[in-house]
């Protein structure tokens, strides 16, 4: 087990089994050093767990919640990509979208559920570069979708 999978598991977390794609695309591409992560959902055994528009279906704190768990399901497509997590030089960029509720601004806020899960488990490496956008929906009613670019050693 490598130092960033040990951080996982110091932090309370399981890496899950990389969440199979719902339609007909990858759930990574690589491009020389580059690794494109699909959108990845709140799903957990896949099923999404996190459903709805936030802030009239879901509190800001679940949507937090379900961006941590966004991300966490593509550290674990990541893994896949890579084959180490101890690999990754960079999170790029991270992208966000934050099913929402007409008249709600605080997509960032949701976000930042991503964001901090990635710096805490890849420390410097894990700070990045975003963009957060509201939507009207999602699949499957889920709350938040999450997708990154990863630069590799």
């Amino acid at each position: 087990m490598g130092r960033v999978e040990e951080t996982i598991k110091e932090l309370g977390l399981e890496l899950p089994e990389a969440p199979k794609p719902m339609g007909s695309y990858l759930p990574w591409a690589k491009s020389g050093k580059l690794v494109f992560i699909s959108g990845q959902l709140p799903r957990k055994e896949g099923k999404i767990v996190y459903q709805g528009r936030v802030p009239t279906e879901i509190s800001l704190e679940l949507g937090k919640q379900a961006a941590a768990i966004c991300a966490l399901n593509a550290v674990s497509v990541l893994k896949d990509a890579a084959g180490e997590l101890d690999k990754v030089k960079q999170i790029v960029r991270l992208t966000c979208w934050v099913a929402s509720s007409p008249f709600f601004f605080d997509q960032p806020q949701i976000a930042n559920g991503a964001s901090d899960l990635l710096v805490k488990i890849f420390g410097e490496a894990g700070k990045h570069s975003r963009m957060t956008t509201g939507v009207i929906g999602l699949p499957g009613n889920a709350t938040v979708a999450v997708d990154l670019v990863v630069a590799l050693r």
